[in-house]
């Protein structure tokens, strides 16, 4: 069997992010980030680029989740949020 990764959030995500989310999207992206990021963080994720670069997206639904990978296990999720406002900093 391979690495697992472990999975933290960034405060901001835990206490802005996710709050205002409907629960089925909340339901949606626990699930994505708990079967894909904690075995295949780098295959399953999308590479961003310009000023997010270094950081990979993960796709559930109309929701996007960015993350950052920390070897050797770690994988950091800095945004959670729709699709249209996910990017904007």
């Amino acid at each position: 069997m391979g690495l697992t990764y472990r999975i933290e959030y960034l405060r901001s995500v835990v206490n802005d992010d996710i709050p205002p989310l409907p629960k089925s999207a909340k339901r949606q992206i626990r699930r994505a980030i708990e079967q894909k990021l904690t075995t295949h963080p780098f295959e399953l994720g999308k590479p961003l680029r310009y000023s997010l670069r270094g950081a990979r997206r993960l796709r559930a639904g109309e929701y996007r989740g960015i993350y950052r990978i920390d070897p050797p296990d770690l994988v950091l999720v800095v945004k959670i949020g729709h699709r249209r406002e996910v990017y904007e900093q």
